[in-house]
């Protein structure tokens, strides 16, 4: 079978540059959009380059011009929009809604996956303010491409390692903790935990998969299913050293948002539905969705013993 020509909206971004070098790994013809945003941020550039190397296409086009825009989508078959909203959240609908219209318009695309890879929003209608802006947005962009009747898969991706397992699951640093660590409750509620490389391979063969069309994808790689204390545990087995744990209860965790900006209070809620809800894995898929490690097994992800040896 002929491989889908992809288009990755966003190609330089963290999940995005993953996507690039997935789509080229796994044989499909990648094309990458190139805007004139990027002013003279060049290391924006150098990126797009290092994938016109590697083979990809770079294709102009601005979300300030419609036009352009549908013709990048009329290249492809395929389009991935990974644009980061950590920051700038309304920002980012607006453009995704102009995608939409964009492919709406162009008519020629399979496949569009918009920018999710993380907790399921159609699962987090209860979810706290303000948190839950992040995911009433998102289901907005899904209502607009269900309305347009593009054909879509929706990608949950839960916690992206690097963000979550070398800190052990704190929130405010990026590395391990040296001495003790802050357990959310008792530290035993499930989450998944998935290399950013694995979420983009995993990714990209759903794309031409006939089973995950309209379908949400799950990324649940079952090793990967482990709770914060798990994690401690695999830390200090790497080590050798036991770390000094404390408990927060979901009360002071709460608390803990008072008087804080929008990001932390974002963060802590995220953390909540995460550490003592367990959102990402206190429910079962269904008919609705199929879950990545099922359908790929061939995928050898990549275990969190693994990716914390990195850090040891």
């Amino acid at each position: 079978m002929e491989k889908s020509k992809v288009l990755v909206v966003g190609g330089t971004g963290y999940i995005g540059r993953r996507m690039v070098k997935a789509s080229l790994a796994q044989g499909h013809p990648t094309f990458v959009l190139q805007r004139p945003e990027i002013g003279l941020d060049i290391e924006k550039l150098q990126m797009l380059l290092s994938f016109k190397a590697k083979g990809a296409t770079l294709v102009e086009g601005s979300f300030a011009d419609h036009k352009s825009l549908v013709e990048a989508v009329k290249k492809v078959d395929v389009v991935i929009c990974t644009m980061s909203g950590v920051h700038f959240r309304s920002h980012n609908i607006l453009l995704q809604l102009k995608l939409v219209e964009a492919i709406k318009e162009a008519g020629n695309i399979k496949r569009f996956l918009p920018s999710e890879f993380g907790m399921d929003p159609a699962r987090m209608g209860d979810a706290l303010e303000p948190g839950r802006v992040t995911f009433d947005e998102k289901m907005i962009v899904r209502k607009a491409i269900e309305e347009a009747n593009i054909p879509h898969t929706y990608v949950s991706a839960n916690c992206f390692a690097g963000y979550f397992v070398p800190n052990l699951c704190q929130m405010t640093v990026l590395t391990p903790p040296k001495e003790k660590v802050c357990l959310y409750g008792d530290g035993n509620v499930k989450a998944v935990f998935v290399d950013e490389y694995d979420i983009a391979t995993y990714t990209i063969k759903t794309i031409d998969d006939p089973r995950t069309l309209n379908k949400t994808v799950y990324i649940r790689p079952p090793e990967n299913i482990l709770s914060q204390r798990q994690i401690v545990e695999t830390w200090e087995k790497l080590t050798g050293k036991k770390l000094d744990k404390f408990s927060i209860s979901k009360e002071d965790f709460l608390a803990s948002m008072e008087g804080k900006d929008f990001t932390f209070q974002v963060g802590v809620g995220h953390f909540y539905h995460i550490y003592y809800e367990g959102c990402l894995t206190n429910f079962e898929i269904g008919d609705e969705g199929e879950e990545a490690a099922t359908l790929y097994p061939e995928v050898n992800y990549k275990r969190m013993d693994e990716y914390l040896k990195l850090y040891v």
